[in-house]
């Protein structure tokens, strides 16, 4: 059950169902969809913004779509566990992420630990235990930061923006720093499409069209070197007369 003294708060969002506020955002990946209404509901009630996703591989698109907080992660997922999802998230950015699992064993929670992990919450859990622990761990996050990766795992698509370096199916890309940074403009807002005044701006601060010239050449380079790795799959998609999007289709190999 629910604290009482919790349902004296303002309460958050679930952002499955609504837009983000300003409020700190908690991932939840967890498979089992009770867990995830109940914590949803713990979360939200104690002034939380909520995401959730059923897998590792939706956990890490959340990820790349909201930059949650922080993370709650489950450990025993079907296809790709907690610990594996755990690896993935490491390589995207550094958000804190607690483990809630039923696996309790002292090995397990040590391990946990050493592998880098924020804390370790063992099911059942104890409502207020969870928003405290959080809270612990949020107060000791930076006062800022700044996503270094996106990972697309159903494309074999990761973008290092610390580097500038693309990889495409396990292959190195060089691109020059200019066609990264277009580059970089699309696959921020990847699935969506991005229209093309929005890149233009982003890259040559104008609209003109000249810019859109060079814009349309260098997309035409940065396509040229994604098909010499995967010829015929078009993952950096033209839609026309309104921009450029990143197909997440699944990876070729």
């Amino acid at each position: 059950m629910l604290d009482s003294h919790s349902s004296k708060k303002s309460t958050g969002v679930d952002l499955d169902a609504m837009d983000r506020s300003q409020r700190d955002v908690i991932l939840v990946i967890e498979d089992n969809e009770d867990t995830v209404f109940l914590l949803k509901q713990i979360l939200t009630m104690a002034g939380f913004n909520v995401v959730s996703a059923l897998n590792g591989n939706e956990g890490i698109k959340k990820v790349n779509e909201y930059a949650p907080d922080l993370i709650l992660l489950d450990i025993m997922m079907p296809e790709m566990d907690g610990w594996e999802t755990f690896q993935h998230l490491r390589r995207i950015g550094d958000q804190p992420v607690i483990i809630i699992s039923a696996k309790e064993s002292r090995e397990e929670v040590v391990e946990g630990f050493r592998n880098g992990i924020d804390d370790y919450i063992t099911k059942p859990f104890y409502n207020a235990e969870v928003i405290e622990r959080i809270k612990a761990v949020l107060r000791r996050r930076p006062s800022e930061r700044e996503v270094q990766n996106l990972v697309y795992p159903e494309a074999g698509l990761s973008v290092d923006f610390q580097n500038q370096q693309v990889t495409f199916e396990n292959n190195s890309i060089r691109l020059t720093p200019r066609e990264f940074s277009v580059f970089a403009v699309i696959a921020k807002q990847a699935p969506n499409l991005v229209g093309y005044s929005t890149i233009m701006q982003a890259v040559w601060d104008e609209t003109s069209p000249d810019a859109r010239k060079r814009m349309k050449y260098l997309v035409y380079l940065i396509r040229k070197k994604l098909d010499k790795i995967a010829p015929g799959v078009e993952l950096l998609e033209n839609v026309d007369r309104l921009g450029y999007r990143l197909r997440l289709h699944e990876s070729t190999k």
